[in-house]
């Protein structure tokens, strides 16, 4: 049942307008469900529900929440069109909700994790995340190998988290304070002015 979800998630993700630049199920399997599953090991030492921050076609959301079955799942997207697609997978997953919205206009400290692949550059990815993120919890980008952590780790600080851990790409920002006053900014805000 698992498998035969994900085959169909990938399929369909590859076909429909818009849920991804890919053009086959191969690159499509590499990048978007073999990538998503290398957290399966750092998000199981994580607690609390998980929300995919800008979600798109659902990527690491979908892959990971069916192969976390008990663990809460939101995935959070903008655009009411990927909500759509998102919600054709969902209804098979009854840990997971969809929700269309922007990540500066959710509730404060609602999530044991938030994850990011491909959301926005990196400063910008924590700054959306980490204020959804319960102090104790985490934040969970996917950063190319080469992408500079420094400005990621300055903006963390400034939201009272710290960069913990860096493995391969997979980089974990534990949030160790509430979410300061002032944050997040407006909706648009951290991509036109960026903290770092």
């Amino acid at each position: 049942m698992a498998s035969d979800l994900l085959e169909r998630w990938l399929e369909a993700v590859v076909t429909a307008p818009g849920a991804t630049g890919l053009a086959d199920t191969s690159a499509a399997r590499r990048v978007l469900l073999d990538d998503a599953l290398r957290a399966l090991p750092v998000l199981a030492e994580l607690e609390g529900a998980v929300v995919d921050v800008g979600s798109g076609g659902g990527s690491p959301g979908i892959p990971l929440a069916v192969s976390m079955p008990s663990r809460a799942f939101t995935l959070l997207e903008a655009e009411r069109r990927k909500c759509a697609f998102l919600e054709r997978f969902a209804a098979e997953l009854p840990n997971v909700e969809v929700v269309w919205g922007r990540a500066e206009e959710q509730a404060l400290d609602m999530y044991g994790v938030a994850l990011a692949k491909a959301l926005a550059k990196p400063p910008v990815a924590i700054e959306l995340c980490l204020p959804l993120v319960a102090t104790g919890g985490a934040a969970i980008l996917w950063l190319a190998r080469k992408a500079d952590r420094e400005p990621v780790e300055r903006v963390a600080e400034r939201l009272g988290g710290r960069l913990e851990s860096d493995l391969d790409g997979l980089v974990v920002v534990r949030k160790l304070e509430p979410t300061p006053a002032g944050f997040p900014r407006r909706p648009g805000v951290a991509k036109k002015r960026p903290l770092a």
